[in-house]
């Protein structure tokens, strides 16, 4: 099981550095965008990947927390979009 785990979190840090790359690469403010709401759902799949590994409960709420900030996010960015067009 710990192989599967380890695969997983390559898997996901792979995702990261794409990320990363679109950050650097990305020629809109959109895909920039994307690409940090792509570090929040990375961040909690690594985390939640992480409690069910070590058995740590605590951190699914942390998970949780993380995804609705990610989630605001999103909308503070669609709300500024607006407001300059």
């Amino acid at each position: 099981m710990s192989i599967l785990y380890s695969i997983f979190s390559i898997l996901l840090v792979i995702s990261l550095i794409a990320g990363v790359i679109r950050i650097v690469l990305g020629p809109t403010k959109a895909d920039r965008m994307l690409a940090a709401q792509l570090f929040g759902t990375v961040g909690v799949a690594i985390l939640l990947l992480h409690s069910v590994y070590t058995e740590n409960w605590v951190l699914i709420d942390v998970a949780l927390i993380l995804s609705l900030l990610a989630s605001i996010t999103v909308i503070a960015f669609v709300k500024l979009g607006e407001v300059k067009t």
